[in-house]
């Protein structure tokens, strides 16, 4: 099963290679544009913004934004005036963070499922039009109300899971999941298990968006294609293995191929090249890398594992020329 596929743009890209990108990617028949937002790297809302008005159709996704940096409150003020801008394309993706970058600014985020189920929870109340007074664990509001209608009540909010906590809460109080970077189709397909089996003991219909964050890149060389591939996914592990919360780097290095996961990093750490640390059966759960036709068949892994939109971040500085190669073959 071939999920849709969206764009991922990141902190590293200026706002003019996201409009670029998106642009291309509306033009290939992407479904979203989602802009992943990190602390101290570029700011999502420049890039959204200029997309949203350089754009027609395709949906554009804020995911994630998490409360330590936006106050619910504020989220909603921002969400619901770029739902305008962008003519009601809007989605809203709103996680905990990296916890390794929040503790930086903040001290207190040791209750990270509190943090995400008061932001939804507020956020969602304003979006509403309702005047809102909640007092909840990490965040609060008392007699908030937006002073302007927002365009749509129901704008689609999803939240950033991993850990079985995470994923469960999912079902309570979002319209769908978010997971990272970096984790193979194994832990997806686990994911998703628990997600539907949380919804049906809740006896509610489950979320019906799981969206994966996955780099990838096209070549018609799809030899070139994983050789950049393998580079950036080596960068990408060997920081996530510091950075990441403990449920993210238990999905990266527990599924797929935990023993060549093993390898690879101790041969990363001994300074060997990615191409020789990591082969072409474990860069696979990581990434998208090779011909159209290729990558084609990657994807529908994902979606075979439960994924409904696969949401692919380009690889190096010819991202636009990938986004239309693999367009060319979705039909």
């Amino acid at each position: 099963m071939l999920p849709a596929i969206a764009l991922r743009c990141h902190g590293g890209l200026t706002p003019q290679q996201c409009v670029e990108q998106a642009v291309a990617a509306e033009r290939a028949g992407f479904s979203t544009v989602w802009f992943a937002e990190n602390p101290f790297s570029r700011g999502a809302w420049p890039a959204a913004a200029a997309c949203a008005v350089a754009t027609h159709d395709i949906r554009i996704g804020l995911g994630v934004f998490n409360p330590y940096l936006r106050h619910p409150t504020l989220m909603a003020m921002e969400i619901a005036a770029f739902d305008e801008l962008s003519e009601g394309r809007a989605v809203l993706g709103i996680g905990a963070g990296i916890p390794s970058r929040i503790k930086k600014t903040h001290a207190q985020t040791d209750r990270p499922i509190a943090a995400v189920r008061d932001a939804v929870t507020i956020t969602r109340a304003l979006l509403r039009g309702d005047t809102i007074t909640y007092t909840g664990k990490a965040f609060s509001a008392d007699g908030v109300r937006l002073d302007f209608p927002p365009r749509r009540a129901d704008l689609p909010i999803l939240t950033a899971a991993m850990g079985e906590q995470a994923l469960r809460l999912c079902v309570e109080i979002a319209d769908g999941v978010i997971i990272s970077n970096l984790v193979p189709p194994a832990f997806t397909r686990r994911a998703v298990g628990i997600i539907r089996e949380a919804a049906a003991r809740a006896g509610r219909p489950a979320p019906r968006e799981v969206v994966q964050y996955v780099p990838g890149a096209v070549r018609e060389d799809g030899a070139e294609a994983r050789r950049i591939a393998k580079r950036s996914v080596a960068a990408m592990l060997t920081a996530y293995a510091t950075t990441a919360s403990t449920a993210t780097r238990e999905a990266m290095s527990g599924y797929g191929r935990p023993d060549d996961v093993a390898r690879a990093m101790e041969r990363l750490g001994r300074g060997e090249s990615p191409e020789n640390a990591i082969d072409d059966r474990l860069l696979a759960e990581y990434a998208i890398a090779g011909t159209p036709d290729e990558c084609l068949a990657q994807c529908r892994r994902y979606g075979d594992a439960g994924v409904t939109e696969l949401a692919v971040g380009f690889i190096g500085e010819r991202g636009a020329e990938d986004i239309a190669r693999l367009g060319r073959v979705l039909g």
